[in-house]
């Protein structure tokens, strides 16, 4: 008798501990307010967002999106993003460098063999003989501003090239939309595009495309980063950030960036199943926004892990050209405690 009366107390104190359970309050999820371009560049992120990966991680998570890279950073540390992703520029290095921001992970990257960025140049240049990147100099070439990422692949390319950064004419005009229209008129000489801008202005005879970035200086467009406060105060909530960034990753990688045997970008049912989630955000209605999409994604390394010696590479670059002031260490502006780096080459 008493060996049943214990079996249907314990019963029912284990159908009140379900009952309570069921009836607490779950917990809310963390607030992550995420900043970023409103471009086809961050598609990982638009990835990890419409798959519930965020969600997942119990964040919630939204985004802030911005017209250029430096307003970005100052969210950041003004406490109006929590996370950000941009371009590794003059002016963001100059702010991260006064320990208010670090570098936590890596973005857009460009690779020898993927077609990222093209080196774009007006027929008219073309027709006049600049038919390569070895004969940039003395012409003039379009750039957002001084201190962007345009800037710094110019000059690298400069370097590898062996002509003189100093003999373009740089023309800061200040958005992506007028570099490309400057070429396409023939204002300048010379740009820089993504992939789906350039490849539809060389085949309507308008600019033809002379190179791609990437395989001339691999290099490391954009990364993730967190203000000091965010990595000081929520580190917990960054962890989880990038787990559920890195699937977004993942994905991307697995429907984007496979190659064939010739070496050519496959394009099947995992990409197509990616395209419409990314369309959300970017080519909104635009009949033609899968095609852009498909042709304009650029590579992301596996895990989204950071590139240091090239971010390294880009702080002494910008310090020589005096575009950063002081003698900032990268040490003093990347953390990769959350997601990692790529091995040495």
């Amino acid at each position: 008798m008493y060996k049943g009366t214990r079996m249907r107390a314990s019963a029912l104190l284990s159908f009140v501990a379900a009952v309570l359970l069921v009836m607490a309050p779950a917990r809310a999820a963390d607030v992550l307010r995420i900043g970023l371009l409103h471009t086809l560049s961050p598609a990982p992120l638009y990835i990890a967002m419409e798959r519930g990966y965020f969600r997942d991680e119990g964040l919630d998570a939204s985004f802030r999106f911005f017209e250029a890279a430096q307003p970005i950073a100052a969210a950041a540390v003004s406490g109006d993003i929590d996370v950000g992703i941009t371009a590794l520029t003059g002016g963001f290095l100059g702010l991260a460098g006064r320990g208010t921001l670090k570098v936590i992970g890596g973005g857009l990257h460009e690779q020898k063999g993927y077609e990222g960025t093209a080196i774009l140049v007006s027929r008219k240049a073309y027709d006049a003989g600049l038919t390569s990147v070895a004969r940039l100099g003395g012409h003039s070439f379009g750039i957002t501003q001084f201190g962007s990422s345009f800037h710094y692949m110019i000059g690298r390319i400069a370097e590898r090239e062996g002509f003189d950064l100093k003999s373009l004419t740089l023309r800061p005009l200040q958005q992506i939309g007028n570099m490309v229209a400057a070429v396409r008129t023939g204002q300048v000489d010379a740009t820089m595009a993504i992939a789906s801008m350039a490849r539809p202005l060389e085949a309507s005879g308008e600019a033809r495309i002379i190179g791609w970035a990437g395989d001339f200086v691999p290099y490391q467009v954009t990364a993730v980063f967190a203000s000091s406060r965010m990595l000081n105060e929520r580190s917990e909530i960054l962890q989880r950030f990038a787990r559920a960034y890195q699937r977004g990753v993942a994905d991307y990688r697995d429907g984007f960036l496979r190659l064939d045997a010739a070496g050519k970008p496959v394009r099947d049912a995992k990409s197509a199943a990616l395209v419409p989630l990314i369309q959300k955000y970017v080519y909104a209605g635009d009949p033609d926004g899968p095609r852009k999409i498909s042709e304009g994604v650029g590579y992301y390394d596996e895990g989204a892990r950071l590139d240091v010696q090239d971010v390294t590479a880009q702080l002494r670059w910008f310090i020589g050209q005096g575009l950063v002031k002081g003698q900032i260490e990268a040490s003093e502006v990347i953390d990769t405690r959350f997601i990692g780096v790529l091995p040495p080459p």
